[in-house]
């Protein structure tokens, strides 16, 4: 039987593959806000399901049927961050959580109107795409982290990881979200940037900068 508990651990470990993380228990304790013991407890329930594997260096890897599972999650999840947007007007930077509350009690027929009345594919608030995307898939796509982009030019922000709420009601502040165009002014000694916003000329820390994806203008 598939619970909520086990659809919140196959997705998080399917995000922190989209943001290029690799998943240990310790991480997931602390995604989760629950102990070390109880993870372990978790995990041991999803290898019985056939839905993870643990690695001897302790890595733990989503299998072929663990992975569908948390696609599945994952596209309503996109649909229902859409729906809050599109339909409702709630801002970007609230949706993710708003999300993750109505994901679970979704039914399949609603699920299916959604998909009719929104369409497939699209993007979310995030500029994320329906189906998660790995770092490599991003870059194919032309796509550069902020922090490792060229200083001197002008980009358009294309996607934001979107687990982080703080982090996402910090960018908006200053005036990083989807879509919007920026300048990168200069890389600093101390990794930080200074940009060029709507908000006029921001800094921000490398560890932020790395949650920002941008294409070239």
């Amino acid at each position: 039987m598939i619970t909520v508990s086990k659809e919140y651990y196959l997705k998080s470990i399917l995000e922190a593959e989209s943001e290029g993380e690799e998943v240990i228990s310790a991480r997931l304790a602390d995604w989760h806000k629950v102990s070390a013991p109880a993870v372990t407890m978790a995990l041991r329930r999803l290898k019985k399901d056939g839905l993870v594997r643990v690695q001897k260096d302790g890595l733990v890897r989503l299998t072929p049927a663990g992975r569908k599972i948390a696609r599945k999650l994952s596209l309503r999840h996109h649909l229902i961050e859409r729906m809050l947007s599109e339909m409702f007007g709630m801002e970007w930077w609230k949706v993710h959580d708003e999300a993750e509350r109505l994901e679970h009690a979704v039914s399949p027929d609603f699920e299916a109107k959604l998909l009719t009345r929104l369409g497939p594919g699209g993007v979310c608030p995030h500029g994320n795409l329906s189906e998660m995307e790995s770092p490599a898939s991003r870059r194919r796509r032309g796509l550069v982290r902020l922090s490792l982009a060229a200083p001197g030019l002008p980009y358009r922000v294309s996607g934001i990881y979107e687990r982080d709420r703080p982090l996402l009601e910090f960018l908006e502040a200053r005036g990083i979200r989807p879509g919007v165009k920026l300048n990168l002014i200069e890389r600093n000694y101390d990794q930080t940037l200074t940009l060029s916003t709507v908000k006029g000329n921001v800094s921000l820390g490398h560890a932020a900068a790395e949650k920002v994806w941008v294409s070239a203008e």
